[in-house]
């Protein structure tokens, strides 16, 4: 049994992750909101990562930071502080939450941590300046940190599209948007948080024991498919 801990595992694509791990894995969330559920395998602990001192914990074998922010909107609409603060919950948080942990982590089973990215750090798209930017930051993270911690530490990221969560809500709040971001797609779908979860879960696993400074694009064919 594995020792996971999960920032921001208490909604959207967090939650699917935690779900997923507790029957097999024991799992420390850290998050502002608890999850909605208990397990015996599951200690949450309240905290905003951005302005809170982080637990404490003695054993760690996976780290995986999700929090993050769909902040779109034209580019002179945007403030210093909304750049600004799209970098700071994506990029120094999960810096933050790596320099708490590393020391435990590197004394982990085969430890590895996976970070989350965003199709538009790839794909020019109009009103997503300031979390394409954040999210390139934690594109070049990975692939420094990826060289840094080999061979003890891998560390990885998935870089979604669109995903239905309450954070894309309203991008996806009627049938109507929904049948859009379908056709935008080339494979024709959009995410679940459960296909995310999916690839987290084969990320930390032994299977991936061979990857590290990576960026998996989970896309439904919208970045590498033109038709």
């Amino acid at each position: 049994m594995n020792k996971i801990v999960i920032i921001g595992g208490s909604k959207g694509i967090g939650s699917a992750i935690l779900l997923q791990q507790l029957e097999n894995n024991f799992v420390y969330n850290i998050s502002r909101s608890a999850p909605d559920i208990s397990h015996p395998n599951l200690i949450h602990f309240s905290a905003d990562v951005l302005c809170d001192v982080l637990p404490e914990i003695d054993d760690i074998d996976t780290l995986i930071y999700c929090p993050g922010s769909i902040n779109l909107k034209p580019v002179l609409s945007l403030s210093i502080d909304d750049f600004r603060q799209d970098f700071e919950i994506n990029v120094i948080g999960a810096v933050k939450v790596i320099q708490h942990y590393l020391p435990v982590l590197k004394r982990g089973k085969n430890p590895s941590i996976v970070l989350f990215s965003t199709v538009a750090a790839k794909l020019g798209m109009p009103f997503h300046s300031s979390i394409a930017a954040a999210k390139s930051a934690v594109e070049g993270l990975v692939k420094s940190l990826g060289a840094e911690l080999a061979p003890v530490v891998r560390i990885n990221a998935i870089a979604p599209t669109i995903t239905e969560t309450s954070l894309s809500a309203s991008i996806l709040r009627n049938d109507r948007m929904k049948e859009n971001m379908v056709e935008r797609h080339p494979m024709k779908n959009y995410l679940k948080a459960q296909e995310v979860a999916q690839m987290a879960d084969y990320l930390i696993s032994d299977k991936a024991g061979s990857i590290s400074g990576q960026i998996f694009q989970m896309d439904y064919g919208l970045v590498t498919f033109k038709l």
